[in-house]
C-alpha cells in the first residue's frame, strides 16, 4: 500500500501547475517540463506547451547545459577517492601540456583558478567541435587567466572541459563512456545522453518582439563537451537529485527504486561524504550578503530563506535548474526548449519553496538508539573548557555531539574511529581528532580536542589543565 506521504496534496499540486503554466506563457517557451522529489521520491511532475494535447512527458529529453558540470565533477572525485589524484595536485601533473598546467584540480571543480570563462574564437555553444580539435585551443595560450589562482570564483567553462579530459586520460576513455559505465548505469538513468534521442525537444529562439520562434542548432561541442554536452529528462534528473541529496540513501538506503520500478544505487557512485564535500562553499563568496557561491561543481544559492544547492543550465535553445534543499528533504527541476525567456533555475527554486510551504516536512519519529555502549554513555553530559560549560551527546554509530550549553558556532558532531577516536564533521572542528585520555587507574581524566583540555568539572583541583589551576582555586573577592 502507498503511504499518503509520498503524494502530494491537491492543493499543493494545483499551486505547482499554476506556477509552471505561468512560466511558460510568461517566459513564451515552447515547452516546459518540470518535477518535484520529496525524501528520494518524484512526488509530482508536471509540463506544459504551446501544442493542446501535447505536453512533453517526464521521459522527454531535453539539453541541460552546465547540469552537465555536476556529472563531471562527480567523475573527478571519484578518482580522488580511489587515490589516483588529489585536489591539490596542479593539472599539469596528470595532464601536462595545456595552458593551465598550474590550476589546482580543486581550482577547476570550483571555477577559482582564474582562467577565462569561454574559449577564444566563435562561440563553442553554437558552433561545432571540430573547431577546437586540440586542448590548447580551449584557452588563450598567452593569456589563460583572467585572476590570480584561487583567490575568487570566476565561472571558467574551458576549466570542465580540461576536467573531462583529466577523466579521459586518467580512465583511458572517453568521458562519455566513463560517465555511462561509472554513474548512469548505477542509478538507471538511461536516458541521460552525449547526444539526443528520441523523443526529444528541439531548441528554439524565441523573438522578443514578436511571438515567433527560430530553431537553434543542435551542435556536438566536441572537446567542450564536459562544459555543457548532456541531454536528460525530468525522470533521470529526479534519479540525479535525489543521489546528489544524499547518494540515494533516503530511497531506503542502497539499491531501490525511485517510483519507476528502476534501481538507484548510489552507494555504488559516490560516498555520501564526499556528495556533503561538494556543497561546501569551495571559495569565499564575494560580500555577507551573497545569494550564490560554488562548491565542488555545484552550485549553491540562496532563496526564500533556504539554501539550495543544485546547478543551472543553458545552452542556445534550452534552459534547466535543479536544486535540493537539504532542510525540506526537497528538490526540484526545470526543463524549457527556449534560449531565453522562462528562467527555469529560478522556476526549479521557486517550486521547492511552493511545496515546502504547502507541505513543511514531517519529522522522522524519535527512536531510541538501537544499542548502547556502557562506556560511550558515561562520557556523555557536561565537560569544561575552561569555565565554558559544554554538553556532549551521544549519537548513532558511536558517534558524539559536542557544543557550548552557551551557544556559539562551536557545535560539532564527530564520527567514531577504529583506533578509539573521533574526527570533527563541521564547523570550528572539521577535520579535528576527540580523544578520551585516561588516568593510570584506567579512569577519565579528561577529552583532549586538538589540544583544548574538557574536564569534568571547571578548572577542578586536580584536574589536567594546560598552565595548572591556582592552588587556592575558586574564591570570593
Amino acid at each position: 500500500m502507498t503511504d499518503l506521504l509520498d503524494e502530494l496534496l491537491p492543493t499543493t499540486r494545483r499551486a505547482l501547475l499554476h506556477r509552471i503554466a505561468v512560466a511558460q506563457a510568461e517566459g513564451r517557451t515552447p515547452s516546459l517540463v518540470a518535477g518535484v522529489v520529496r525524501d528520494g521520491r518524484l512526488v509530482w511532475s508536471g509540463a506544459r506547451s504551446m501544442v493542446d494535447g501535447h505536453a512533453p512527458t517526464p521521459d522527454v529529453q531535453y539539453r541541460i547545459g552546465s547540469l552537465t558540470k555536476t556529472f563531471v565533477a562527480v567523475l573527478v572525485l571519484r578518482l580522488r577517492d580511489e587515490g589516483l589524484l588529489d585536489l591539490a595536485d596542479p593539472l599539469g601533473r596528470h595532464l601536462p601540456g595545456t595552458p593551465a598546467d598550474d590550476a589546482t584540480i580543486s581550482q577547476l571543480l570550483s571555477h577559482s583558478a582564474g582562467l577565462a570563462a569561454e574559449t577564444p574564437g566563435p562561440w563553442w555553444e553554437r558552433t561545432d567541435g571540430g573547431l577546437r580539435p586540440e586542448l590548447s585551443d580551449l584557452l588563450e595560450s598567452e593569456a589563460p587567466l583572467k585572476h590570480p589562482a584561487g583567490r575568487r570564483h570566476h565561472y571558467s567553462n574551458p576549466g570542465y572541459a580540461l576536467l573531462g579530459a583529466l577523466v579521459e586520460k586518467l580512465r583511458g576513455e572517453p568521458w562519455g563512456e566513463v560517465l555511462r559505465r561509472e554513474v548512469l548505469a548505477p542509478l538507471g538513468m538511461d536516458r541521460t545522453t552525449l547526444l539526443p534521442e528520441h523523443p526529444h525537444a528541439g531548441g528554439f529562439a524565441v523573438h522578443p518582439w514578436a511571438d515567433v520562434m527560430l530553431p537553434e542548432p543542435l551542435t556536438d561541442t566536441g572537446l567542450m563537451g564536459p562544459a555543457g554536452q548532456l541531454w536528460s529528462t525530468a525522470a533521470d534528473l529526479a534519479r540525479w537529485a535525489a543521489f546528489l541529496a544524499d547518494g540515494g540513501e533516503s530511497v531506503l538506503g542502497g539499491e531501490k527504486a525511485l517510483g519507476d520500478g528502476k534501481a538507484l544505487d548510489g552507494e555504488k557512485v559516490l560516498a555520501a561524504a564526499t556528495l556533503a564535500e561538494m556543497r561546501r562553499p569551495a571559495v569565499g563568496p564575494d560580500n555577507p550578503d551573497w545569494t550564490s557561491t560554488y562548491g565542488l561543481g555545484l552550485q549553491l544559492l540562496r532563496h526564500e530563506g533556504r539554501v539550495l544547492y543544485g546547478h543551472s543550465g543553458s545552452m542556445p535553445g534550452f534552459t534547466a535548474g535543479l536544486w535540493v534543499s537539504e532542510q525540506d528533504g526537497l528538490a526540484a527541476l526545470a526543463l524549457s526548449n527556449a534560449t531565453t525567456g522562462a528562467n527555469t533555475p529560478l522556476l526549479a527554486a521557486q517550486l521547492i519553496t511552493l511545496t515546502a510551504e504547502h507541505e513543511p516536512r514531517i519529522p522522522a519519529p524519535w527512536r531510541p538508539l538501537p544499542e548502547v555502549d556502557e562506556e560511550l554513555l558515561a562520557l556523555t553530559g557536561p565537560w569544561y573548557w575552561g569555565a565554558a560549560p559544554h554538553a556532549l551527546r551521544l549519537t548513532a554509530d558511536r558517534g558524539l555531539e559536542l557544543g557550548p550549553l552557551a551557544g556559539g558556532n562551536r557545535s560539532s558532531r564527530f564520527r567514531a574511529e577504529p583506533d578509539g577516536t573521533w574526527t570533527g564533521l563541521d564547523n570550528y572542528y572539521a577535520g579535528e581528532s576527540l580523544r578520551v585520555v585516561r588516568a593510570a587507574d584506567g579512569t577519565v581524566s579528561h577529552l583532549d580536542l586538538g589540544s583544548f583540555v574538557l574536564t569534568r568539572e571547571p578548572y577542578g583541583p586536580d584536574a589536567a589543565v594546560p598552565g595548572g589551576v591556582d592552588p587556592q582555586g575558586w574564591r570570593a573577592y
